[in-house]
C-alpha cells in the first residue's frame, strides 16, 4: 500500500466537497486537496439533478419551513433563516462567475418562480396569514397571493386546467425564485479544483477513517476499478460523502458521532419532458405534505432545467430501502448500528407511527394511485405522458434528546471532532441550496485562528454579507444583492444575456 501525506482530503464528489474545496484554494491556494468519489464521475448521488437536488430552496414556497403553532400562531424566523443563507450562495456564485471559475450562469442557475398552492379553507386561511407576514420582510417583498382561479391560472396555467369551478384554493408566487442545476455547479468547482492543482480519485470508495497518534489521519481508499488500496494520510478530512457519511465517522470514532443513526428514505419522481406540457408551467410549485409524511416529502410540481432541456416533476413519492446511498448496498442500514445509537434509534421506531403508516401507504400506492396524486396539482394529467423515476437516497439523522431519547431530525447536521481535525455533514434538505452557509461554518469550526485572523477578509471580499447582520434587516441592502446577483447569474430579464467573459474580465 502507498501512502502520502496532504494538507485535506474530501471524501464524496457532491456539492459540499466541492464547496469545501473551493473555498480553501480561495484563501489557502498552496494547501494540497485530494477527493474520494466512489463512482466513476462525480455528482452521481443526491447533488445530481434528477435525483434530490434543483429548487434553490430559499423558503419562497416551502412551508415546512414556517409550520402553524398548536396555537395557530406562525413564525418567519427560520424561513428568513434559510432564505439568508441562500443568499450566501447567489452571491459566492456571483463572485466565481466573475472570476471565471464557474461558467455561464444558465448553464447552473436559471429564473423559475416559487409558487404555493393549497386546497380547503383552512389551507387557504393560512397560506394567507403566512403571506401577510412575508410580504413584510425585505426578502420576500415580491411575494404575490391570489385566490382568483384567472390570476393563477396566469401564473400556472396548469394547476387549474379542467379544476372543480367551486373548489376553492390558493396560491403564491415569487418570481425571484431559481432552479439550481448542483450537478452541473459541482462538475464545475471540480474542474476549478484540479486545475488548480487537486487531485480527484474516481471510482475510490473510502472504506475508513483512523486517526494517528500525531493528530493527522489515516484515510483508507479502495479502488473499485481495478484491484489494489492505498493510505492517504490527512492533516484535515471533511466526509461529505452523502448518506455514507454515518458510518465513515463512525470509523473515526470521535465521540462526537455517538448517538447518531440514520433512517433512510428513498423517493421516486413522476417526470415529462413533453414540449407542450412544458410550455404550460414554468414555475416550482410547493403543496403540504401528508399527514404524517417527513417534511423533505412535500409534493411539488416542480420545473427543472438540466443541460438547457426542460422537463416537470412531480413527486417525491416515498420508498423504504436499507441503501444509505443510491448505488449502496443492503448493509447500509444494519451496518450503521452501533451499541451508542440503539436506544434512539428503537425509541424513534416506536414513536413515529405516522411516519411508518406513511411509508407503507407510499410502498402499495398502484400506479393509477400515483397518478390520482399528481392530479391534485394538474386535475388533466394523463397517464401516458409521464414516466417514472428512481430519485437518490435521504438519509434523515436520528440521535439522542434528553427528554425524548431519540429523535427523528430533519435538516442537515454538521459534526466535528478531534480538535476540528475532521469533520462531516449528516442529514437532508435544505442541504444543497445552503452548502456555502455550512461550509463557511465547517471552516469557522475547524479553523478558528485561520479564520478570524486570516480568511475572514477573503470570505467577506467574496460574500459582501458577511459583513453585516444579514440583508433581511435592511430592506435597500436586500433589494441592492438581489439586483445585484440578479444581474451577474442573469436572473433578470433584461441581464439574461450577461456575457461571462466580460463578467470575468473586469473582476
Amino acid at each position: 500500500m502507498s501512502k502520502n501525506t496532504v494538507d485535506v482530503v474530501l471524501v464524496g464528489g457532491g456539492i459540499m466537497s466541492a464547496t469545501l474545496g473551493t473555498l480553501i484554494k480561495q484563501v489557502q491556494p498552496d494547501w494540497s486537496i485530494e477527493i474520494f468519489e466512489s463512482q466513476s464521475e462525480v455528482a452521481t448521488e443526491s447533488t445530481n439533478a434528477w435525483n434530490n437536488a434543483g429548487t434553490g430552496h430559499a423558503a419562497l414556497c416551502e412551508l415546512n419551513y414556517m409550520p402553524e403553532g398548536a396555537d395557530g400562531s406562525l413564525s418567519a424566523d427560520k424561513a428568513i433563516d434559510i432564505n439568508e443563507q441562500f443568499q450566501l450562495s447567489r452571491q459566492w456564485w456571483s463572485t466565481l462567475v466573475q472570476k471565471g471559475i464557474l461558467g455561464t450562469p444558465s448553464s447552473f442557475i436559471n429564473p423559475t418562480p416559487h409558487m404555493t398552492f393549497v386546497r380547503g379553507e383552512a389551507n387557504v386561511d393560512y397560506l394567507r396569514r403566512r403571506y401577510e407576514l412575508l410580504k413584510e420582510q425585505p426578502l420576500f417583498s415580491d411575494m404575490e397571493f391570489s385566490e382568483d382561479p384567472e390570476q393563477i391560472a396566469e401564473w400556472a396555467p396548469l394547476l387549474v386546467d379542467r379544476r372543480a369551478k367551486d373548489e376553492v384554493f390558493a396560491a403564491t408566487r415569487s418570481e425571484s425564485g431559481t432552479d439550481v442545476d448542483f450537478g452541473a455547479v459541482s462538475h464545475q468547482l471540480f474542474d476549478y479544483l484540479v486545475e488548480q492543482g487537486a487531485k480527484l480519485h474516481l471510482n475510490h470508495q473510502i472504506r475508513k477513517v483512523k486517526r494517528q497518534a500525531d493528530g493527522t489521519w489515516n484515510v483508507y481508499a479502495r479502488n473499485r476499478s481495478g484491484y489494489g488500496s492505498s493510505v492517504v494520510n490527512a492533516k484535515f478530512v471533511f466526509v461529505g460523502a452523502g448518506g455514507g457519511a454515518l458510518q465513515l465517522l463512525q470509523s473515526s470514532k470521535i465521540p462526537e458521532i455517538r448517538g447518531f443513526g440514520g433512517f433512510p428514505i428513498s423517493g421516486k419522481f413522476l417526470k415529462t419532458s413533453d414540449p407542450e406540457i412544458v410550455a404550460h408551467h414554468r414555475a416550482k410549485v410547493y403543496g403540504k405534505a401528508a399527514v404524517g409524511a417527513p417534511p423533505m416529502s412535500v409534493p411539488h410540481l416542480d420545473t427543472r432545467i438540466v443541460d438547457g432541456k426542460e422537463s416537470i416533476l412531480f413527486g417525491p413519492y416515498a420508498g423504504f430501502s436499507p441503501n444509505f446511498l443510491k448505488k449502496g448496498s443492503w448493509w447500509d442500514l444494519p451496518g450503521s448500528i452501533r451499541l451508542h445509537n440503539l436506544g434512539p434509534m428503537i425509541k424513534v421506531g416506536l414513536t413515529q407511527w405516522g411516519l411508518e403508516k406513511y411509508l407503507l401507504g407510499e410502498l402499495m400506492a398502484s400506479r393509477e394511485k400515483q397518478m390520482d396524486t399528481l392530479r391534485e396539482y394538474m386535475p388533466a394529467a394523463r397517464t401516458s405522458d409521464w414516466e417514472m423515476i428512481t430519485a437518490g437516497q435521504r438519509v434523515q439523522v436520528m440521535k439522542k434528546d434528553p427528554v425524548k431519547g431519540g429523535i427523528l431530525q430533519f435538516g442537515t447536521e454538521v459534526i466535528t471532532g478531534a480538535e476540528g481535525s475532521i469533520a462531516g455533514l449528516l442529514g437532508a434538505s435544505p442541504g444543497a441550496s445552503t452548502a456555502v452557509y455550512a461550509m463557511l461554518g465547517v471552516l469557522r469550526k475547524c479553523f478558528p485562528e485561520q479564520y478570524t485572523n486570516e480568511w475572514e477578509r477573503v470570505f467577506t471580499e467574496q460574500i459582501p454579507v458577511l459583513a453585516t447582520d444579514g440583508l433581511n434587516g435592511d430592506a435597500a441592502a436586500a433589494a441592492a444583492s438581489l439586483a445585484e446577483t440578479g444581474r451577474v447569474l442573469g436572473l433578470i430579464p433584461d441581464a439574461a444575456a450577461v456575457d461571462t467573459a466580460s463578467a470575468a474580465e473586469q473582476a
